[in-house]
């Protein structure tokens, strides 16, 4: 008769929704046979009890089965408990992959004659698992071979991963970096112009900073790094990534795209569009700083453009251009409005500088031709407006200016009339 105690643990056992198996030691064979298992091991098996009961587990599953178990078995007859994990080809469907945990039945004695096998579904699980690392090996594989210096580090700007593009940059090796403060590794003059940057990135605002480099071998470099901050999932900064990419060809791009909206094609002046913006930022600010717009048309420019030709008309508008340029400060602004006309911003205190300035636009623009045969020489008529003085309207100023120029025409060209009408000395010169 069954030892009661005995069925009511097997009844137990049965209750339990994992497969559970009991394997007896074969003597002298190294080679254990299911003894016992319960009923969810019968639906797991998919075959009776009375085909699984004293067969090994080779005979119930196959060769490639035990070779997967037998180190764990091994493990358990000795005493310890262990697990193994197998991919399953018995069951109905796709393969799928279990974890098969094993441990002893100890005696009273402390013999361990059987071990018991518990097995749980952990496929999704394992899948989930691979494809994390196959991921994070692509990530490491983009990480270490990615052209560009990739840096990792922590709140306190300690270097904790660096790629091989950085090590090449730095000329070190990761274990002399690892580690480290990155401002040692910048060395003071850098870490003082890069740590403001890395202190908005460990704040939590991204940031990116845009250089020009002398690379060794390569020369002036435009380089561009980015500080990005790895938050946790509490929203709080654990530490930044930076990363520097040459961006040399790029910026060189966008500066020549800039520059071809900015800058008149032929004279390199500001471009009308330029100039106008330029008036408008002037004029809101007319009441601290007053400017003075001065509207420069040539005289005779049409009669030398059809003797000569358009090359040599354009030639003679970048040595106005050139002129009126050297003519004024750095801080003002000369631009091309369009043909043979120029408009000319400057910052001025008063009329009589406004005045002092004119006379001195209309002397630059005659010595820059001084050198031409005379049929080939060119003078201005110059109109000027003062803001706020005379307008506050960038179009009224502009209106003004342009109504002052053809009264200049009308006095005979060659001079410069103010809006209120007063006029320069006529027949300016090169030896003024």
């Amino acid at each position: 008769m069954q030892d009661p105690r005995l069925s009511h643990i097997e009844r137990l056992v049965d209750a339990i929704d994992l497969p559970i198996g009991r394997w007896a030691r074969v003597p002298d064979d190294g080679d254990a046979v299911l003894s016992y298992c319960n009923r969810p091991y019968l639906g797991w098996a998919r075959r009776p009890r009375e085909e699984l009961i004293g067969q090994s587990l080779a005979a119930i599953y196959g060769d490639s089965a035990w070779q997967a178990a037998r180190g764990a078995f091994a493990e358990a007859f000795a005493g310890r408990t262990t697990h193994y994990d197998r991919e399953l080809t018995h069951l109905a469907g796709p393969p799928r992959w279990a974890r098969v945990q094993v441990f002893p039945d100890i005696d009273p004695h402390g013999r361990v004659d059987a071990v018991y096998t518990i097995a749980f579904d952990v496929h999704d699980y394992r899948v989930q698992r691979e494809a994390l690392e196959a991921a994070r090996r692509r990530l490491d594989r983009f990480t270490e071979n990615i052209p560009y210096p990739l840096t990792y580090v922590d709140c306190g700007f300690v270097i904790r991963f660096v790629n091989k593009a950085y090590c090449a940059a730095t000329g070190m090796p990761p274990e002399q970096l690892i580690g480290q403060h990155i401002g040692l590794i910048r060395g003071p003059r850098r870490w003082a112009e890069h740590q403001p940057y890395f202190e908005r990135a460990v704040s939590g605002q991204p940031v990116q900073y845009t250089r020009l480099v002398d690379l060794p071998e390569q020369g002036p470099r435009w380089l561009r790094t980015s500080y990005v901050p790895d938050f946790d999932d509490d929203g709080n900064v654990m530490g930044l990534y930076t990363v520097t990419m040459d961006v040399h060809e790029l910026t060189i791009a966008q500066e020549g795209l800039r520059r071809s909206v900015e800058r008149d094609a032929v004279t390199d002046v500001l471009s009308r569009r330029t100039i106008m913006d330029r008036i408008d930022a002037a004029l809101a600010d007319a009441a601290v700083s007053p400017v003075a717009l001065f509207f420069v048309d040539l005289d005779g420019f049409k009669a030398v453009n059809d003797a000569l030709g358009h090359r040599e008309g354009d030639a003679l508008l970048v040595r106005v251009a050139t002129a009126l340029q050297a003519a004024v400060r750095a801080d003002d602004a000369v631009g091309r409005f369009g043909g043979d006309e120029f408009l000319v911003l400057a910052h001025v205190r008063d009329a009589a500088g406004a005045r002092a300035l004119a006379v001195h636009l209309l002397k630059a623009l005659v010595q820059s031709v001084a050198d031409l045969p005379p049929s080939h020489r060119v003078t201005a008529s110059i109109g000027y407006a003062l803001a706020p003085e005379d307008a506050q309207n960038p179009h009224k100023l502009l209106q003004r200016a342009d109504d002052a120029m053809y009264a200049a025409k009308r006095l005979g060209k060659n001079r410069a009339v103010h809006c209120r009408g007063e006029v320069t000395p006529l027949g300016v010169s090169a030896a003024g």
